[in-house]
């Protein structure tokens, strides 16, 4: 079977390519001797070598939702004694999503022709990330599959909240910012023009914020094009310079810097370690490959190194908790005291998913602290804005009514 596999060497640099390979965990294994971690694989099947139509119908997305769905309605039917290959027939039928729905029966034709689910599960690595793909292998290797799926399960719906929560908070100040720049430049550019009109008739002293704005809307009428086109430049600008090596680690080190952002982001970031490293090791993964494997779920590249040096560490002989101490700047005393009474008392999976729970209240409860901050700060801002525009365009208007 062919791969498509993309992998990180030591220094971080990220290397695509090809190779031919049993499964996915023989293709971790060569490249591993390579001195290469893998990180993405997708098996070049006749499958990947979709028709206009499945290719037409790819628009659509497959949410966390969708595969919460997959593992906890898969877990049911196992544990009722449903076999795999019926429970994915019922599943497939019950998904109202097209792509899903070709994804499990592709899954399920896979199985019939004797591979194992997690074998199965590889073909799609695009839609079932390696972490997934790994807990299910453990999962068939020990005998507790139906155990895997449930943690799997929790642990999605866990971050699916998380991450439900931190867009519900940020929704209404952006809604708000939003409206603030709608406003602000259809006044600009369609009403102000109209007003200036009538004070260059009349020929009237404006004051000082009328003189601003009137110069601001020239300015935008004059250049408007420009402004956009170096604005559209600036983004795109920034977008790739994000998404280079050097650019991205500086990007999510500014990150964590922020003043009000900066702790949000360490705390999700925190509780994503935790509770991917719990759910692995409960599923009897070894210690190197579970920081490996972690280390790819985190969504910052300065944790992601972090977890990586530690698992060369671990790898050495260091206990986690002294791994994770050598970087204080990441990860708190909190976690790695809390990481030595695990390794201490043997329960370790256990104490890092509570980690991961004080991690998640920590968020909402920022967040919420957030939200309460920045209302009236955005109400002022609003209020200024529209202030602003009143008294540039009344002052005049009055002085006007008085002259007449």
């Amino acid at each position: 079977m062919k791969f498509e596999y993309q992998a990180r060497t030591k220094t971080g640099q990220i290397k695509q390519g090809e190779m031919e390979a049993e499964s996915e965990q023989v293709l971790a294994e060569e490249l591993n001797k390579q001195d290469l971690l893998l990180t993405k694989a997708k098996a070049v099947t006749p499958v990947d070598k979709k028709s206009w139509l499945t290719n037409l119908l790819s628009w659509q997305r497959i949410s966390v939702v969708d595969k919460i769905f997959f593992t906890q309605n898969l877990q049911v039917m196992l544990k009722a004694g449903l076999t795999m290959v019926n429970g994915l027939l019922t599943l497939a039928d019950q998904t109202t999503n097209k792509r899903f729905r070709a994804i499990l029966k592709d899954i399920r034709q896979n199985i019939e022709k004797g591979q194992s689910l997690s074998e199965a599960l590889a073909h799609h690595t695009n839609v079932f990330p390696e972490i997934f793909i790994n807990m299910v292998r453990a999962g068939e290797k020990s005998g507790k599959l139906e155990e895997v799926l449930l943690h799997i399960t929790n642990q999605m719906r866990k971050s699916h909240t998380l991450i439900a929560k931190l867009r519900g908070a940020l929704t209404y100040p952006i809604v708000v910012l939003v409206a603030m720049i709608g406003i602000g430049i259809t006044m600009i550019v369609f009403v102000l023009p109209q007003i200036t009109a009538i004070f260059t008739e009349v020929d009237a002293v404006l004051p000082l914020p009328t003189r601003i704005l009137i110069a601001t809307s020239d300015i935008v009428q004059s250049s408007g094009l420009w402004i956009l086109l170096g604005f559209i430049l600036l983004v795109s600008l920034f977008i790739y310079l994000i998404h280079t090596n050097k650019g991205k680690k500086i990007w999510h080190s500014l990150l964590l810097k922020l003043p009000l952002a900066g702790p949000i982001f360490h705390k999700i970031n925190l509780a994503k370690f935790a509770r991917t490293f719990s759910s692995l090791l409960k599923t009897d993964i070894q210690i190197v490959q579970t920081f490996q494997i972690t280390a790819t779920t985190v969504s910052n590249v300065r944790y992601r190194e972090a977890l990586m040096l530690a698992a060369d560490q671990v790898k050495k002989g260091t206990s986690v908790a002294q791994a994770l101490g050598d970087n204080r700047q990441l990860f708190p005393p909190l976690v790695t005291q809390m990481a030595a009474v695990g390794e201490e008392t043997g329960t370790l999976d256990s104490v890092l998913d509570d980690l991961a729970g004080f991690y998640e209240e920590e968020v909402d409860r920022v967040m919420n602290n957030l939200s309460t901050i920045i209302e009236p700060i955005l109400i002022v801002l609003l209020g200024g804005a529209v202030g602003f525009f009143a008294v540039s365009i009344i002052m005049p208007i009055y002085s006007l009514t008085e002259q007449i």
